[in-house]
């Protein structure tokens, strides 16, 4: 044990001989009713002679004194007990709250580990420190900065709630950190994590920097892919599972088929690799989940869930008087209800959430409807377009082929009769050209998606091509995208909307409803952005009219993080620091726990035993008179 202020302890040579010496000057005098003198030879010599300075005889009010001003030097002394932990001024604690901190091989978890490890850091500040709180995992948060308030401080690690992110980056809260240390003086930083980070390039803290492992075991399999594949008939599902551990593991995966167990089947997989299932199901399933039965050391990913898009069928207006290759193409594709109405049509009543897609063959109504549009072959300028001419046999140039609407499609093969001349807006990308002007134009404008082919189907071979079924699937994909509705935690659901609708509610996972009415889902553009998807689960959007759901659909969020799921915990971490440290590992006992808050409380306490013991004999005729009134009462 060691002293802060060592010079405290001059006092009790001071102190402690003045009470021995008020003791030894002390006249005792004892009341005493005697019939003589000569019978009491104690009092004769006392009345004889009073000598000042007189035998120190035992005396408990002494020791109680003495001890009291023992403790109270001690006190003023700061004693200090060597610790692993910090000993700087300004502490700044980053708090990792990833999901693998939801590991339970700490009892309960991890994360109620790592906020025992920061009440602790807390404590040993000295009088005059501040602390700082930066939370990572997911969305960085710096709930307090600076703070002396250790109540505050406290209140703030328990309200620390765990983040479903894919990986913590520790950049953003060591670049804040910096800066923050750089500024005050005797700053240190303590990160307490599993270790499982992504550490900074480049970056040296001006800062000792230390690092306080959490975590024991490595044992742990996730489900880490789940897909679904539509057919005519029947679904086809893949599930995979990793073994993140160092052994080998046994695990019986069931699969629940709307809520309701389907089949369960034993796996065994070796350490780093993964075993994969695929299995056909019935058309008509909606919701899948896979489980891991038998707990592991992360629950969290144990579970994964997958929405059937062939539940979630789209319908899709086609404006033609009649195109069989167009018909053809689109009647291939699954999860679409093609309504085809002639083109004489010049007004649409139904909403985007009714019919969020439709397609223009050679034709373009004096007003545009909702939702997304599809023009091939235009013959008159609209608002998004303007037509200047036509041109014959063009020379093909595709300009975006990592573009997905070109994914898997050869156009240099495509011959072309004729094409009108097209002159887009600033929101069209142009994905193929030539040298007369653009082919194929997409782009977003004010919510919606628009692709324009910009030759008729009739004038050229694509129909003939095997790239025309392929070039059609991308188009509708790019319009209609089936991918939203497989989400990984932190994504957010991005959904199109019509104007006519009036709410959006989502549905989470654990029951809570939220609106856009509340706040909670926003709605610009004539789109739905709903970003507190951290939890994994099936999220159910509804739009709403009223008291009517015009649609509905679901969207299945899984965690799918590898770096999370890899709870391996790490014994140290190389971050550079301004005094040429790599290393962050807390190994030595650098760190003070002051022990003077103790020391003072025991002073207190032997202060009330002292005042009892020297008033023992008016608390004696208190007790005495409590008694006889009680007696007299009853």
């Amino acid at each position: 044990m060691s002293f802060l202020a060592p010079l405290a302890l001059i006092a009790a040579a001071i102190v402690g001989p003045m009470i021995v010496a008020m003791y030894l000057l002390k006249l005792r005098r004892e009341e005493r009713v005697v019939s003589s003198t000569f019978l009491w030879q104690r009092m004769v010599r006392d009345i004889e002679a009073n000598a000042p300075w007189q035998k120190l005889r035992r005396n408990l009010l002494l020791l109680l004194q003495l001890l009291l001003m023992l403790l109270l030097v001690l006190a003023l002394a700061r004693p200090f007990i060597p610790v692993t932990g910090i000993s700087g001024a300004n502490l700044i604690i980053i708090f990792d709250r990833s999901t693998s901190m939801l590991a339970t091989d700490e009892p309960p978890s991890r994360l109620e580990a790592a906020r025992r490890q920061a009440m602790a850091l807390i404590d040993q500040l000295p009088d005059n420190g501040r602390a700082t709180i930066i939370a990572i995992g997911g969305q960085m948060e710096a709930p307090i900065a600076s703070s002396s308030d250790r109540r505050e401080l406290r209140r703030v690690i328990e309200q620390i709630q765990p983040s479903y992110s894919n990986q913590s980056d520790l950049s953003q809260a060591l670049t804040l950190a910096s800066a923050l240390a750089a500024r005050e003086p005797d700053s240190e930083v303590a990160i307490i994590s599993d270790g499982n980070v992504k550490i900074p390039d480049g970056l040296r803290v001006p800062a000792r920097v230390r690092y306080f492992p959490i975590g024991r075991s490595a044992d742990n399999v996730a489900i880490n892919a789940i897909a679904l594949q539509p057919g005519a008939f029947e679904q086809t599902l893949f599930v995979q599972a990793t073994n993140y551990g160092d052994r080998p593991v046994t695990r019986r995966m069931s699969i629940y088929l709307d809520g309701k167990l389907d089949f369960a089947i034993d796996l065994t997989i070796e350490p780093g690799r993964e075993q994969s299932l695929t299995q056909p199901i019935p058309a008509t399933v909606s919701i899948i989940e896979a489980r891991l039965d038998e707990r592991d050391a992360l629950p969290v990913d144990d579970r994964a869930y997958a929405v059937s898009p062939q539940r979630e069928t789209v319908r899709v207006r086609l404006v033609s008087d009649g195109n069989r290759f167009l018909q053809t193409g689109l009647s291939l594709l699954p999860g679409l209800e093609v309504v085809q109405v002639p083109t004489t049509t010049t007004t649409f009543s139904e909403s985007a959430a009714e019919i969020p897609l439709t397609i223009f063959d050679g034709t373009v109504p004096a007003t545009l409807p909702p939702g997304n549009l599809l023009f091939i072959g235009p013959l008159q300028s609209t608002e998004l377009f303007s037509i200047t001419g036509e041109f014959d046999f063009p020379l093909v140039r595709p300009t975006a082929l990592e573009d997905p609407i070109l994914r898997n499609v050869r156009f240099t093969d495509v011959n072309i009769l004729r094409a009108p001349r097209i002159v887009s807006g600033s929101w069209a990308r142009v994905i193929v050209d030539s040298d007369g002007g653009p082919l194929l134009l997409a782009g977003e404008r004010e919510g919606r998606r628009i692709v324009v082919l910009a030759f008729d189907l009739h004038a050229s071979d694509l129909p003939l091509n095997i790239a025309f079924p392929i070039l059609l699937s991308n188009m509708i994909e790019y319009l209609l995208p089936v991918s939203s509705l497989q989400l990984t935690t932190g994504q957010p659901i991005v959904a199109p909307v019509d104007s006519s609708i009036e709410e959006v509610r989502i549905i989470r996972p654990d029951g809570q409803v939220v609106s856009s009415r509340d706040g909670l889902v926003q709605i610009r553009a004539n789109q739905t952005f709903y970003t507190d998807t951290d939890l994994p689960g099936i999220y159910t959007l509804e739009e709403r009219r009223g008291n009517t759901v015009i649609a509905s659909r679901r969207f299945a969020v899984n965690l799918f993080a590898p770096n999370e799921s890899r709870i391996a915990p790490q014994r140290d971490l190389t971050i550079p620091q301004l005094s040429g440290a790599q290393s962050t590992v807390a190994r030595e006992r650098d760190g003070r726990q002051e022990i003077w808050r103790w020391l003072a409380l025991a002073a207190l306490i032997m202060l009330l035993i002292e005042w009892l013991f020297y008033q023992r004999n008016a608390l004696s005729i208190l007790r005495q008179r409590w008694r006889r009134r009680t007696a007299e009462s009853s």
